[in-house]
């Protein structure tokens, strides 16, 4: 499975993508926001700093306006997926930019039928919200697993990208269920890493070799 970073946290990237923990970069209007950076200038610097896709997202509503803004963000960088929201205007942006050969990102996926819309439509990725499913009692990883099957059965090329990772168990299950792609905050992706036994374990190897009076260096 590919790790998107979920930030426009440059700093964070780059330590992430130093370890090979970066495969690309999702931002969005409230991340550019979290920044204080020009969303023109963070997406040009991330789109240098890392070899994958980085979803920059268009704000207009209208297809029209979409596909401006969109084309323009593809300017920045050969890397840019467009990111565009799961609503009839951003389908038919979806259409058009992917037919110019631009990579595009359909966000705010909250449904099977939806991801097979996006589909249908040309997108490079669909984006499910695991975490925001979950909020409103259902699960989110469901979804996940519907959209799987159906791609599956149909051979789209589209990827699932899932979002709205909220803990390492969501990394781990969509990993099980075959998601493509996961975008996550940096700080979830750097969990994966913890667990209790670890910690316990190289306590009591510092303690023994302390014991020894040995050095290695």
């Amino acid at each position: 499975m590919k790790f998107f970073v979920d930030t426009a946290e440059v700093d964070e990237i780059a330590q992430l993508n130093d370890l090979g923990m970066c495969d690309g970069v999702t931002t969005n209007p409230s991340l550019i926001l979290k920044s204080g950076r020009d969303i023109l200038e963070v997406t040009k610097e991330i789109a240098g700093m890392v070899a994958g896709p980085v979803s920059a997202e268009v704000v207009a509503l209208k297809a029209d306006d979409m596909i401006a803004e969109g084309r323009k963000l593809a300017k920045i960088a050969d890397n840019i997926a467009v990111k565009v929201p799961l609503t009839w205007d951003g389908l038919k942006t979806c259409k058009v930019l992917s037919e110019e050969g631009t990579m595009v990102n359909v966000t705010l996926c909250f449904s099977a039928n939806q991801a097979l819309l996006a589909a249908k439509a040309g997108a490079t990725f669909i984006s499910p919200f695991i975490g925001r499913l979950d909020d409103i009692n259902l699960d989110g990883l469901d979804v996940i697993e519907e959209i799987r099957t159906i791609y599956d059965n149909y051979g789209f090329d589209t990827q699932i990208l899932a979002a709205s990772i909220r803990s390492v168990n969501h990394a781990k299950d969509c990993a099980m269920i075959g998601a493509d792609v996961m975008t996550a905050p940096p700080a979830i992706i750097k969990k994966m890493a913890d667990h209790v036994l670890t910690d316990k374990g190289l306590d009591a190897f510092m303690k023994d070799w302390a014991k020894t009076g040995q050095k290695i260096l």
